[in-house]
């Protein structure tokens, strides 16, 4: 007797601008932009996401590292807003909510590039091939990734309600600068 399978997918949710980073986690929303992508229209109800900011997230890829900074559930399918969404300059027309399960501090979370060789979503062992992947707005994470990149990330997330005011008042004291 073989177990059901899971109908659900994990994702990494990539987010590569600061704005973007406070926008998500204050709205409980992601907004995609309108290039169609098979990954976004797989997208379901109870589908996780783990959220990733790029090095070059926070303006400073020199100093910042790729992190996991938390972890959502999508909690509405995705569709496409009466009015598109403008962050950083950018239009984003369609977009899902979010239930933040859990987040990091401000610019701290589980750094991606160590665990790389571990992760089959990152099967191109060469030095720094890994990151041509996460160039799209969703990846999606086997079950043994997924499993890896939770455990790592339950050990410093804590509660959203405590945690994202200081992400939104800090992009923002930073973008008005």
């Amino acid at each position: 007797m073989s177990a059901e399978p899971d109908p659900t997918r994990t994702y990494l949710l990539i987010l590569s601008e600061r704005e973007a980073v406070a926008w998500v986690l204050r709205h409980q929303q992601m907004a995609f932009p309108s290039t169609r992508r098979a990954e976004v229209e797989r997208l379901a109800v109870g589908d996780r996401l783990l959220l990733l900011t790029t090095r070059g997230c926070w303006h400073n890829p020199t100093r910042d590292r790729t992190r996991i900074i938390g972890t959502a559930e999508v909690s509405s399918p995705v569709r496409t807003y009466e009015e598109p969404v403008t962050i950083a300059g950018r239009d984003f027309p369609r977009g899902c909510d979010l239930h933040l399960d859990n987040v990091t501090p401000y610019r701290t979370g589980v750094e991606l590039s160590p665990l790389v060789p571990e992760l089959e979503a990152f099967p191109d062992a060469r030095p720094g091939a890994w990151a041509v992947r996460i160039r799209r707005p969703l990846l999606e994470l086997g079950r043994a990734d997924a499993w890896l990149l939770t455990g790592e990330l339950a050990r410093v997330a804590g509660d959203p309600a405590e945690l994202v005011p200081e992400y939104v008042e800090k992009v923002r004291a930073a973008v008005s600068r």
